[in-house]
């Protein structure tokens, strides 16, 4: 096989003009093209991490927040209950305060309407207590037991202390008498009785005043400026409506 030189050489040219030619207008514009592809391709994927890191920072901030929301809605929660219990402890309390009072002043009421009940039995029974007396005494003649309570008045007046009697005797004065007062007018001997039983007793005369008052029902009362004796059946009544008293 003859090889031709020139044929040869003019081949070798054509190859390196062939070869400039692919590298000058196809491998570097291509080169350029896969070059910008690559810096293009190298953007995406950066801004691709960018974007996977920023959905893992809103996430992260998504989950933490929710995690706020959420502890912020447990503590919301939990200051509702507790308000909730305050405001029940609260109205229980006010409750339990308003049926305390309620209870007191029912008590209280009940125990007026008995006391006034009471008092008006009490009344009654005085009332009844002074008509049965004034009927057993009509069935007397004030004179029949006048006697009797003169006895008993010259008794009182013998016992009164020291103390009373130089009370009852500074006291009585011609202006300021001491008074002998009884249901029915007093027989001259009992008033000279009495008045003999206060020279007794006093040393002296003392100047007496005589008058009836019937409301005494029965007896006979001495009164003087400080000294009282009562010895009638008003006295009596009197002392028993106090002590049916509470």
């Amino acid at each position: 096989m003859h090889i031709d030189r020139w044929t040869l050489a003019l081949q070798t040219v054509n190859v390196l003009i062939l070869i400039w030619l692919l590298a000058r207008f196809f491998f570097r514009p291509v080169m350029d093209i896969v070059a910008k592809r690559q810096r293009e391709a190298s953007k995406l994927l950066d801004e691709a991490a960018q974007a996977r890191l920023d959905a893992v920072e809103a996430r992260a901030k998504a989950d933490q927040e929710r995690a706020s929301v959420a502890a912020e809605r447990e503590n919301l929660i939990a200051q509702a209950h507790g308000a909730a219990q305050l405001e029940k402890q609260n109205m229980l309390a006010h409750a339990l305060h308003e049926i305390g009072k309620l209870r007191d002043d029912a008590n209280a009421a009940i125990a007026r309407s008995q006391a006034a009940a009471k008092a008006a039995v009490i009344d009654r029974a005085g009332m009844l207590a002074v008509d049965v007396a004034q009927r057993l005494l009509d069935r007397f003649r004030p004179q029949d037991l006048l006697s009797t309570f003169v006895d008993e008045m010259c008794r009182d007046v013998r016992a009164l202390s020291p103390q009373a009697q130089q009370s009852l005797a500074a006291a009585a004065t011609e202006e300021h008498p001491i008074e002998v007062i009884s249901a029915a007018a007093l027989s001259d001997d009992e008033k000279q009785k009495i008045g003999a039983t206060l020279k007794e007793v006093f040393g002296h005369e003392l100047p007496v005043a005589f008058r009836c008052d019937p409301q005494i029902i029965n007896g006979i009362e001495l009164q003087g400026q400080n000294t009282i004796i009562r010895n009638s059946w008003r006295a009596d009544l009197d002392r028993i409506r106090r002590e049916l008293k509470p």
